[in-house]
């Protein structure tokens, strides 16, 4: 069971990359990460039955905007931009790279210490970030260094969260972090994106794709995630970050009919070898990195997981 949740998990976030490259061309990334982060904090809001969650909403209101920011509004509105010159399955493989910057983040700005492996993993993680780069950008367009940038900034962001979430929120509930940090994401998001919002007619399909984007890749996600936390325990629920590469690529090839370059091939598994280097318990995978959604369940686990999502 714990295992097909795992799967559907990785499908779904794989799936966003799919949902913002049809999007995005007609919303813009602002209007349509607005509305994508507004959607899954209606959907997350009933969690503010509860007397502790919304006393701690109010208390932790600074550290949760922090986070809404950093993990939300920027970064999905730096992958939303990307979608337009990058394929989607190329992004999902580019977003993968957040567990290296956790890590390096964990040693140069909270003072965390890196072993040799973990140091290796870097490395290679960043060979093979290299690899996928060069290879775009020699066969890419206009526009294209700049989706790429901005798509690797999109998961620096992510490495800032994993690790500030962790030290300023481990004692928060889990969903009170998903729902405020989409909360504030919406609340910085939406006054741009009035003043950017298209004036053309927006299609169906995009429409759909945008509800697609808030319902089931954000607000349904974040419980299916915490409901993994709960059941099969942090360190598990965040294996879920190797996945999604492989979904990513497969709904891009079957959906857009986006090429499987071998460069994206190579690139790709050397950067999920250099993840998987560390071992989980010592390595990023455990501690660093246990990413997605806005951090832990009861206990050890809320201590040990991170956020981001693509």
């Amino acid at each position: 069971m714990n295992l097909l949740e795992l799967l559907l998990l990785a499908a779904i976030w794989g799936a966003s990359f799919l949902f913002m490259r049809v999007a995005v061309p007609e919303l813009g990334p602002i209007a349509l990460i607005a509305l994508r982060v507004g959607i899954a904090a209606v959907i997350l809001a009933p969690v503010l039955r509860s007397e502790t969650a919304r006393r701690q909403c109010r208390t932790m209101a600074w550290p949760l905007f922090v986070v809404g920011v950093t993990n939300s509004a920027i970064p999905f509105s730096l992958f939303a931009y990307s979608t337009l010159f990058l394929h989607a399955g190329l992004d999902s493989i580019l977003n993968a790279t957040t567990p290296l910057w956790a890590a390096l983040i964990l040693a140069a700005g909270f003072k965390g210490a890196l072993g040799r492996r973990q140091i290796m993993g870097l490395l290679l993680g960043f060979v093979g970030v290299l690899v996928l780069v060069w290879s775009t950008l020699d066969t890419g367009g206009t526009g294209v260094p700049l989706a790429m940038a901005a798509a690797l900034l999109a998961t620096l962001f992510y490495g800032f969260a994993v690790n500030y979430s962790k030290r300023q929120l481990a004692d928060v509930q889990p969903m009170v972090i998903a729902f405020g940090s989409q909360a504030f994401a919406a609340l910085v998001l939406w006054p741009p994106a009035l003043m950017l919002w298209p004036v053309h007619a927006i299609s169906p399909l995009a429409w759909a794709s945008t509800a697609a984007l808030g319902i089931v890749c954000t607000g349904f996600a974040y419980v299916l995630y915490f409901r993994l936390i709960a059941r099969a325990g942090a360190t598990y629920a965040a294996s879920v970050t190797l996945l999604i590469p492989m979904f990513g690529v497969l709904w891009g090839a079957v959906f857009l009919s986006e090429p499987i370059t071998p460069s994206m091939v190579v690139g790709g598994a050397i950067v999920l070898l250099g993840i998987l280097l560390p071992s989980a318990k010592s390595g990023w995978l455990g501690n660093a990195l246990n990413r997605r959604g806005a951090n832990p369940a009861p206990s050890k686990a809320r201590a040990d997981a991170g956020e981001d999502l693509p």
